[in-house]
């Protein structure tokens, strides 16, 4: 059974209402990126260097990263030799399966968030401005308050004009409270504030905000280095994600933005959002397979449940949801 008839049993059968989440958020990479796989494989019969060096291209122009697509281009050409597929329309479904092979690989991927069975969790957050960081955090706040638990939100972000209001208005519409000081203070201390309320409080977890300035590294390292000393101190143990924010519809400069977060701080997960604004959705596979840190959630719409926890599998079926729907029985 091909990799794409197995999507097509376990999503398309199953009634499963987040890979349809994945589908729709997906449109503008799919209608990009499987039309021109479609056409590539309409206009070579068979399957030659020729063949390969386009959907290389191909791939590279959908975000997918350089070192990403030559690692995935080999594995598909040894894959074409070992199970001697001549056919150009043979190769969809062998491509579906290396990508999410690709992301997989051999590493722990679950977007499963560390969350403390007893006692507070702390969710650090991180990014630059702009990505969409305080409007995930809201996002997060609701997805946990509509699980049951008790969330507070801390407004460390306390440079930008606007940022703690920003997070106000969420604090409001999700229904948490929001810990904060005055603008300019010092986001350590408002850390301070917040663990010790979310203490009061008993509540279960605390995301907290900060400040995403990338002029000066080492202003930054030296802030967040700060707070998360603060954190350290009063929660052992915490922060216990540090999530970096990023902008899918950026691409390439996600990455860089990446790459720079990771240097300066212990970042566990990649929260990557308006993956649904984007044609070139590939850089979810170039941010995992070039900086080994899991994507943990991603953003597919507007609505207040459009953040879903990343899966490999229900991405690949959103990328070629096109296919697997006619994927032969």
């Amino acid at each position: 059974m091909s990799f794409l008839k197995k999507l097509k049993d376990k999503f398309t059968q199953s009634a499963d209402s987040v890979s349809d989440k994945f589908k729709e958020g997906l449109t503008k990479t799919r209608d990009n990126f499987s039309t021109k796989v479609n056409d590539l494989v309409a206009r070579y019969r068979k399957v030659d260097e020729d063949f390969f060096e386009e959907l290389e291209e191909i791939l590279i122009q959908a975000d997918v990263g350089f070192n990403t697509v030559m690692e995935l281009i080999e594995e598909l050409k040894m894959e074409v030799k070992r199970k001697n597929i001549k056919e150009t329309a043979d190769v969809q479904s062998v491509i579906s399966e290396k990508l999410v092979e690709i992301y997989e690989n051999g590493q722990d991927t679950s977007s499963t968030l560390n969350i403390q069975d007893n006692g507070l969790t702390v969710v650090l957050f991180v990014g630059v401005n702009g990505v969409g960081k305080t409007t995930t955090i809201g996002k997060l706040a609701h997805k946990f308050k509509t699980e049951g638990k008790k969330v507070l939100l801390a407004a460390g972000d306390t440079f930008r004009a606007g940022a703690i209001d920003q997070l106000e208005v969420w604090g409001d519409r999700v229904g948490v409270e929001v810990i904060k000081q005055g603008e300019g203070s010092d986001p350590a201390a408002v850390m301070y504030d917040a663990i010790q309320a979310a203490k009061a409080r008993k509540a279960d977890i605390l995301l907290c905000d900060t400040a995403g300035r990338l002029q000066n590294k080492v202003n930054l390292m030296n802030e967040l280095e700060k707070v998360k000393r603060v954190i350290e101190r009063e929660i052992p143990g915490a922060p216990h994600e540090v999530l970096l924010v990023l902008d899918a519809t950026t691409g390439q400069n996600a990455l860089i933005q990446a790459k720079t977060f990771k240097e300066v701080t212990n970042v566990s997960g990649i929260v990557l959002t308006k993956l649904d604004g984007t044609a070139k959705g590939g850089i979810v596979l170039a941010i995992r397979n070039e900086l080994e840190i899991p994507v943990k959630f991603v953003g597919l719409g507007e609505k207040m449940d459009d953040l879903q926890e990343f899966d490999a599998e229900k991405y690949v079926y959103g990328l070629f949801s096109n296919l697997i729907e006619t994927a032969e029985e």
